[in-house]
């Protein structure tokens, strides 16, 4: 069974209370029983950890390499900051997806740059809780495409008689 792990960056511990206008009203134990209820469906474990601290979040992505298939990743405002978070995705090896509440590019400019944009799988943005059960399809997607197929039975060979 694939194993997700659901990584959320700062300030995300503060879902529900902080701009609901812009984050919406769910917090993040809600977002995450809501992914958790999907994962059931869909038949993958899921984990989830929040921290508002960046190293703590590139230890997790290091850790997450042995640990997990794939990691759905709200990085919060590290998105626009933070190379140590890009390396580490780099050096997991995993499949990423970066996931965002609101969408980014309706926003202040400095927003609308992502150092992980070219090292993670895709981007889900603007769609509020849902940006996070769109990622986690995403990722369930991505690594069931990912399987080795089968090698095909081949017919037996006809042995020349001659």
């Amino acid at each position: 069974m694939e194993t997700i792990l659901l990584l959320h960056g700062p300030n995300l511990n503060m879902l529900g209370k902080r701009e609901p206008a812009v984050y919406g009203r769910q917090t993040l134990d809600e977002i995450v029983a809501s992914a958790r209820a999907l994962a059931s469906e869909l038949g993958v474990e899921i984990a989830s950890y929040q921290s508002n601290v960046e190293g703590d979040l590139v230890t997790r992505i290091q850790q997450a390499a042995n640990q997990y298939d794939a990691i759905v990743f709200n990085p919060g405002a590290y998105t626009h900051t933070s190379i140590a978070l890009r390396d580490a995705v780099l050096a997991a090896g995993l499949p990423v997806i970066e996931v965002h509440l609101s969408n980014v590019h309706k926003r202040e400019k400095f927003r609308r740059h992502s150092f992980l944009a070219d090292v993670v799988e895709g981007q889900v943005i603007g769609f509020g809780a849902e940006s996070y059960l769109l990622g986690l399809r995403a990722a369930v997607t991505i690594l069931r495409n990912r399987r080795p197929v089968p090698p095909r039975a081949r017919p037996a060979r006809k042995r020349s008689t001659r």
